[in-house]
This record gives C-alpha cells, structure tokens and sequence, in this order.
C-alpha cells in the first residue's frame, strides 16, 4: 500500500495533531503537507478568492514529508494541493487531527470537515480526524494506524467523507470503537450572546456557554460521551 497522501488540518501547521497523524500516515505511502501558517478553527468551507495565496516550502522535520505552510483556510490548503501543488493529484486527503470533537452541529462550522469536503468536490477521498482534546493522545495514537489501514481504501460516494472522533478519556477507560455513527440531531450546547452598550454602539459577543453531552443512541455525540472511538460518514451538498 504505497499512497500519495495529502494532509491538512485547522489548527496550524505547528499543531501537535497534525504531527501525530503525518508520522502514522508515513506507513500508508508519500505524505505532503499543505497546513494554514496559523490557527483557522471554524473556517468551515470557507475559500478565499479573489485574493493572492501565499504558499511556502516549511521545513517540518519529518523525513521524507514534503510540507507547505498556507495563507488560507483549511479548504484552501486541500483545493491547492489537489489543483495545483501535487501532480498527480492524491489518492487520499487526510484532514486533522483536530484538537476538540467534530461532530453533531459542530460540523458545520469545522474547519477541519471543511478540508476533507472541499476534497471530495475536488474528486479526492477525504477522512476527517479529531479527538476531544489533547489532555493525553494516547487513545488516538492506539487506535489510529488500524482506523486508517481500514478506512484509507473503503469507498464511499463521491459526496461523503469519513468522519473519525477519538473519545478525550484514558486508553483504559475506552470502551472500543463503535462504527456508523450518524451526526446527532440533538442540541449540543447552549449558545447565547452577551451584549454591552459602551456609548459608542453595541457589540453582541457570541460563544459557547455550555455543553449538551446527552444524545440519542446510534450518534457520534453518543459514542464519544461513552468514551467510545466514533466513526460516521458525513455527506456534503449533493
């Protein structure tokens, strides 16, 4: 299995995720990275056009990896690579591994999903990677080889991605990996707005005032808050 891997991420090419997925996905074939040069967290599938990218050679001190460091969004970096930067163009994108959960609501504003849908527009296969936080790896790093060696080559439609959270819980505590999760329908968090009028105008601040952890059985919010691995499949706009 000698692959030619695209990888990206939201979190900036210095991110810890992003080194811990390039240095498994090495075994799996030819890695190029194209990362933003800094943090793009809820970028979602935004593209920047109209405006000049500026796409630079970054040393990433991994042997054999190839990694440039990208002025856009995470979509940005998959649409470059995949257009432009590598010919041929990849057999897969892997997008992560994010710090924080990709799943329920939260999906629509990822970044991270973000890169994996614009590669599956672009005619590539895309799996999306996160875990709850980067307190400890150890779950995504027992898990991960095995997760990719099975999902790297299973096909899906042209308009969907893989979708693979790692539960924020101890290796001992994980309860295993549950497959075909859906993306859960139930509210997630509260979200409200704090308003201040300071005499010049008012200014809304938005922000996540406090998670929702109950789901119904079957979801990717479900299985990550069982400390369960969940992996689903998302589809893009048809």
């Amino acid at each position: 299995m000698n692959k030619k891997i695209l990888i990206t991420n939201d979190d900036g090419i210095d991110a810890l995720g992003l080194k811990i997925l390039v240095n498994t996905a090495k075994k799996f074939g030819d890695v190029t990275v194209i990362s933003p040069d800094g943090q793009r967290s809820a970028s979602s599938h935004h593209c920047i056009f109209g405006k000049p990218l500026v796409i630079k050679e970054f040393d990433y001190g991994v042997e054999g990896v190839n990694a440039y460091s990208c002025s856009g969004t995470p979509a940005d970096c998959a649409r470059a690579g995949i257009l432009k930067l590598m010919d041929p163009k990849p057999d897969i994108v892997l997008s992560g591994i994010n710090d924080g959960y990709n799943i329920s609501s939260d999906i629509q504003y990822s970044g991270t999903v973000g890169a994996a849908m614009e590669s599956v527009f672009n005619g590539v296969p895309a799996i999306a990677i996160s875990q709850g936080s980067f307190k400890s790896s150890e779950v995504t790093e027992h898990y991960l080889y095995d997760l990719l060696k099975e999902y790297i080559d299973k096909p899906l439609m042209h308009n969907q991605i893989w979708n693979i959270n790692f539960p924020d819980c101890k290796l001992e505590d994980c309860k295993g990996i549950l497959r075909d999760r859906v993306v859960a329908m139930d509210k997630f968090y509260n979200d409200g707005f704090k308003v201040e009028d300071n005499g010049d105008g008012t200014y809304f601040y938005t922000g996540i005032t406090e998670r929702i952890w109950e789901a119904s059985e079957g979801t990717d919010l479900h299985a990550v808050a069982n400390n369960y691995v969940s992996v689903g499949i998302v589809t893009n706009i048809s």
